[in-house]
C-alpha cells in the first residue's frame, strides 16, 4: 500500500478506516472510548469532531481520562501507546463505573 500510494496517503488511511468504527459507537449511544495510539486517538478525536477537552482524573501518569466540553455527553481515554501499565485499559473503565 504505501509503495502504491505513499506512506503518509495509506497511514492515514488506516487511521480514517479505525476511527470510524468509534464515530458508529457514538452514533449508537457510547458515552465512553478508551484508544490506543496516539495517531488513532487523533483520529478518532477528528472522526468525533472533539474540539475541547477537559482533562479528569489520571488513569497512569501521563494518561487522564477527559471529558468533551463542546456538544456531545463523552469521556475519552486516549494513551498514545507509550504510557500506561499493563492492566491500563481494565483501571481505565474501571475508574468511570465508580
Amino acid at each position: 500500500m504505501q509503495e502504491r500510494f505513499g506512506r503518509m496517503e495509506s497511514g492515514e488511511a488506516v487511521e480514517r478506516f479505525l476511527a470510524a468504527p468509534a464515530r458508529r459507537f457514538v452514533e449508537a449511544g457510547v458515552r465512553r472510548l478508551v484508544v490506543a495510539g496516539g495517531e488513532r486517538a487523533g483520529a478518532v478525536v477528528q472522526a468525533l469532531g472533539v474540539r475541547l477537552l477537559g482533562i479528569g482524573p489520571a488513569i497512569d501518569p501521563g494518561v487522564p481520562w477527559t471529558r468533551v466540553l463542546q456538544g456531545q455527553e463523552l469521556a475519552l481515554a486516549l494513551e498514545s501507546g507509550r504510557f500506561g501499565a499493563p492492566d491500563f485499559f481494565v483501571k481505565a473503565l474501571a475508574m468511570l463505573e465508580r
